[in-house]
């Protein structure tokens, strides 16, 4: 037996309409260890359904979540300022 997971045949859906470009009969559907999912073969949309047949919707793309490394741009460089040694604030002004 393999351990990966169980994926059904793709297949079309006759009449579905795709959520992000509207057009009709585009739609595959397919499961995934029993979790239903669908893509547009006409713009590339695709999202995973819940047990009411509801979109789940994915994690948008932060900072945090997201793994690619940035690679500094080389035509930027770092400035440091330096604190005017003339705004000194004087010991008896307080805020």
């Amino acid at each position: 037996m393999s351990e990966g997971p169980v994926i059904t045949k793709k297949r079309f859906i006759a009449g579905a309409v795709c959520p992000a470009c509207s057009e009709p009969d585009k739609l595959m559907m397919w499961n995934e260890d029993q979790v239903p999912h669908r893509e547009c073969v006409g713009c590339g949309y695709s999202d995973t359904l819940n047990e009411q047949g509801l979109s789940v919707p994915k994690e948008l793309g932060t900072r945090v979540n997201i793994s690619a490394l940035k690679v500094p741009d080389a035509k930027v460089q770092a400035v440091q300022f330096f604190p005017n040694p003339k705004l000194k604030k004087k010991p008896d002004e307080q805020h």
